[in-house]
């Protein structure tokens, strides 16, 4: 009997312990799959599609701080890839930037030097690098005449990305308030720049896609000017020699900007890159300079964790029941149609077959009968054709409904157009016909 109760306690303690295990492991996927973010705002981006792959209240505007020079460091790369500029184009400090530049306004000036010529380079780097406030209003006065100048292109073209929130009062992202007599002309002495995080993902997008180069100058932990060492105040890249930052560095990450006023708490708009994967994150109004890694950490960790890039739909797929079009006019009477370039997208890992793909025919490629006009070209497009996902949360693309994951749809094939002789006996085939069903549809009503 006592052998007895051994053997079943032992299988207790033995299904207890497979029931923990169990719970444990399933705790932590369900841990996971999960996040949990501590910051007013939040978003994650593939960088390669635009697709959102998380958010957290990201429509809400807020002072983004030193964000804001994003879209200045854009401007700068604008002008000197349109050869208005080059990085070796040299200017002068005007005593609005001397002023910003100077330590005494806690505005973590580096202190800058007047009637000396600095390139482009030199402050394009304090800028993106540092942070500072004086290179920003220097290489913006350089670009537009006037920082006043500069505001404006720079809401002109946040409204050409198509940023859905937003407001540029100034270059830097200090308050107009701590810019006394210096703000910009045509703004209010009390203003503030706005972003949501949803424009700040979708600014970075544009800037690391269109000028990938400005991954050059964010990765770079240091860099040197009059003399003096500049520390990036990213801490997250992974080649700091500085212990205190250590715990923050995060495989991959070579940018993106950090920000911080009282308006905006702390606020950083990241991206890292892993194998053929990129992301972009956004945090904003966050407690401490710590946090904002913290809790970046966190994003990445979930875009990387949980995601994967893979293909849906290879190049010269066809739905079955759309593969083909009728063409008028043509030596053939139909032609198929096929996609011209694969879907290659970010998904959650094991969700392939919530995608499917939709057609759109361009309707003045159609004829009124809806067939294609020949003569047409092999590769010739006649549409698109759009990614869709019937998952239960569709966080969409970041550029909002217009900005879907598309590729061209194309004919697989050319198609000639008939001969004159051809085509007058084809419309004298139908003139016959015409007649014809007109008189059966006389004596049908005749005799019915």
């Amino acid at each position: 009997m006592k052998d007895v109760m051994k053997k079943i306690s032992i299988l207790v303690v033995v299904a207890l312990l497979m029931i923990t295990t169990f719970s444990m492991n399933n705790l932590q996927v369900q841990a996971a799959e999960t996040i949990d973010v501590n910051a007013e705002s939040a978003i994650i981006v593939d960088a390669n599609t635009g697709k959102v792959l998380y958010e957290k209240q990201s429509d809400l505007k807020l002072p983004p701080a030193s964000m804001t020079k994003m879209m200045t460091e854009y401007l700068v790369l604008e002008a000197i890839n349109e050869g208005q500029i080059s990085w070796d184009t040299t200017t002068q400090i005007s005593d609005y930037a001397y002023w910003l530049a100077s330590p005494s306004n806690n505005f973590s000036g580096i202190g800058l030097i007047q009637d000396k010529n600095y390139t482009v380079r030199e402050l394009y780097e304090a800028m993106a690098i540092y942070s500072d406030n004086g290179t920003t209003v220097a290489l913006s006065e350089l670009v537009a005449g006037s920082e006043g100048e500069f505001v404006k292109m720079m809401n002109e073209k946040a409204e050409e990305m198509g940023l859905p929130e937003y407001k540029f009062v100034n270059s830097t992202g200090l308050s107009n308030s701590d810019l006394g007599d210096y703000h910009p002309e045509g703004t209010e002495s009390n203003e503030d720049n706005l972003l949501s995080a949803r424009s700040s993902a979708l600014l970075a997008y544009h800037l690391i896609n269109d000028y990938p180069e400005a991954l050059d100058y964010s990765s770079m932990t240091t860099t040197e000017l009059d003399g003096r060492v500049l520390e990036n105040w990213n801490w997250m890249l992974p080649d700091w020699n500085n212990d205190n930052f250590s715990q923050y560095s995060y495989e991959g990450v070579d940018g993106l900007k950090t920000g911080h006023t009282d308006a905006a708490g702390h606020c950083f708009t990241g991206t890292a890159q892993q194998g053929d994967r990129r992301i972009i994150t956004v945090v904003m109004k966050t407690s401490s300079e710590g946090e904002r890694f913290v809790e970046t950490k966190k994003l990445m960790e979930y875009g990387f964790s949980q995601f994967e890039t893979v293909e849906l739909f290879p190049t010269n797929y066809q739905l079955k029941e759309e593969s083909k079009l009728p063409v008028s006019k043509g030596k053939e009477k139909e032609v198929d149609i096929e996609t011209a370039a694969a879907f290659e997208t970010m998904i959650k890992a094991g969700e392939e077959e919530l995608y499917d793909i939709r057609y759109e025919i361009d309707e003045d490629k159609l004829t009124e009968d809806g067939a294609l006009e020949a003569p047409l070209e092999a590769g010739e497009k006649i549409g698109e054709a759009v990614l869709q996902y019937n998952g239960d949360v569709d966080y969409g693309y970041i550029g909002g409904d217009t900005a879907d994951q598309r590729v061209d749809l194309v004919t697989t094939e050319a198609v000639e157009k008939q001969n004159w002789f051809m085509l007058a006996l084809g419309a004298i085939g139908d003139f016959f016909a015409n007649v014809f069903t007109t008189v059966v549809d006389f004596f049908k009503g005749l005799f019915s």
